[in-house]
């Protein structure tokens, strides 16, 4: 109770401090469109920072505030299409096959049957969820994974009576699980797909971003990180007698056979992944595979048409009781919310950069010229790593990613994505507190898990990611988004929003 009552005065005291805030900075600064776009940015910060109204309807601030107060600059219209990025419609496909799979049971034996096949020992039933739900978190929402391993979870921990470490572990390793994993797709996390769309906002001519790319650059860390997260955990844990198998076998019994909507759903699901990966040519060194685009006549077919048409086709392929899809089901199940909070922060990201507040924030940076991109990244990494224990991780990248990459290709003179890859990454490694993450706050919620047991563990493996975020993008970018560390800022970030 006092956690809500202070969450409610915080929310009470944002309320009012976003718009006056806003105000001052508009009295302070000139009430151009760079200054609109700053106060606004400012009130939106606070607002989405102590969730006075719902984070989902703070995001529409943009469609009213910068027509509003900088009319000349941003008509309606130029505002309104940043809601309707292709990035956003990406996630939306994704989420209809995630709603597929949760409504056909898939995930559910997916999940069981990785654990059953690990081992039900202590140390194993816990590498088995941290493993199963951090694969089923690359393609599903990381709260709808968490929510679905947590019954799971508790049915495990109820046959190993008396060993509360053991229930602790167990339920950080699908919370950890659920974060680890979601950094891997494009589609696994919200920042993932902010990035995606904010790089291209600010820099229209940089390179695409690809489905595939994506995962050879981040599914590395993932599998480092998994392992290292599996030790944090199995710490303290005896290597002792475990569960009985037969109490997964007993889950999955009551799962049945395969049906036939969960095979022509597993069917989608593949099919997307492969569509995905394969959609454009990739290069193994002496070896190139072709992309299947090439066989188009139209080659501007994005990731977000192939997650649309996937997701489109599950209203058409039928299961066992009709259609696997049907509007009733996706309209209770989507989060429209993440949506739109995809759609306020592009608007602000195309604020920021035709405003030109981006480029004025660099300048204010000159003291980074020269700094080693090793050294940028893991300032970058260990900032937004605490920042986002407190704040959406979604929001924080939001809100950061147009302003360091013109940080980056002003004052730091480097490539934009030293900065904006380990501000993306970041944003989904924070594991000390409850607010953290919603994977956090559902396994703290079980009443299994202490705040001590949770800051303790989280500390560390916090301190893990931020080694590991800095190491892997300073070491893969070159190999992934053709990083040249000596070229500094590349031709494609030449533009006039970071000069």
């Amino acid at each position: 109770m006092e956690e809500v009552g202070r969450s409610a005065r915080t929310a009470r005291i944002g309320l009012v401090a976003g718009p006056v805030v806003c105000l001052a900075l508009l009295f302070v600064w000139r009430a151009d469109a760079m200054g609109v776009v700053g106060s606004l940015t400012a009130w939106m910060a606070i607002w989405w920072m102590t969730e006075a109204i719902p984070i989902p309807a703070t995001s529409l601030l943009p469609l009213v505030g910068l027509p509003l107060l900088a009319g000349r600059t941003f008509q309606l219209n130029s505002v309104a299409m940043n809601y309707a990025n292709w990035r956003v419609y990406l996630f939306f496909g994704g989420f209809l096959i995630a709603i597929a799979m949760e409504r056909t049971g898939l995930h559910r034996r997916i999940a069981l049957r990785l654990v059953r096949r690990i081992g039900t020992s202590p140390r194993r039933l816990i590498l088995g969820f941290l493993l199963a739900t951090a694969f089923l978190s690359m393609w599903i929402s990381n709260t709808a994974t968490t929510l679905m391993m947590l019954p799971i979870g508790l049915a495990v921990i109820a046959e190993l009576r008396d060993r509360p470490r053991f229930a602790v572990a167990l339920m950080l390793a699908i919370a950890y699980g659920a974060t680890i994993g979601g950094v891997s797709t494009l589609v696994g996390t919200p920042p993932n797909i902010t990035f995606v769309g904010e790089l291209r906002l600010l820099f229209p001519d940089s390179p695409e971003i690809t489905f595939s790319r994506w995962i050879a650059f981040a599914l590395p860390l993932t599998l480092l990180f998994l392992p290292l997260a599996w030790l944090v955990l199995v710490h303290g844990v005896r290597q002792e007698k475990g569960a009985d198998a037969h109490t997964i076998d007993t889950e999955l019994a009551k799962l049945g056979p395969l049906g036939v909507g969960e095979r022509r759903v597993l069917l989608v699901f593949v099919a997307t992944a492969m569509l995905w990966i394969f959609r454009k040519d990739i290069s193994l060194g002496a070896i190139a595979i072709p992309g299947w685009i090439r066989l188009l006549p139209n080659q501007s077919v994005n990731d977000g048409v192939v997650a649309m048409a996937m997701g489109l086709s599950l209203f058409l392929i039928r299961g066992e009781r009709g259609p696997i899809l049907d509007w009733d089901t996706v309209k209770t199940k989507m989060p429209w919310g993440i949506l739109l909070l995809f759609g306020g922060g592009f608007a602000l990201a195309y604020g920021i950069r035709t405003s030109g507040l981006s480029a004025e924030v660099g300048r204010q940076f000159g003291f980074l010229a020269g700094s080693h991109p090793l050294l940028l990244m893991g300032a970058c990494s260990t900032g937004v790593t605490f920042l986002t224990e407190v704040t959406s991780n979604t929001a924080t990248a939001e809100i950061l990613l147009p302003l360091v990459g013109g940080i980056a290709a002003g004052p730091a003179s480097v490539n934009p994505l030293v900065m904006m890859l380990p501000v993306t990454l970041a944003a989904s490694c924070a594991f000390m507190l409850p607010v953290a993450t919603p994977p956090n706050a559902v396994v703290f919620a079980s009443g299994l898990v202490r705040m001590n047991d949770m800051v303790r563990r989280g500390l560390v493996m916090n301190l893990i990611g931020i080694v590991l975020v800095a190491l892997v993008c300073y070491l893969l970018g070159p190999l992934v988004f053709g990083i040249d560390y000596a070229e500094g800022v590349p031709d494609w970030a030449a533009t006039p929003a970071a000069r």
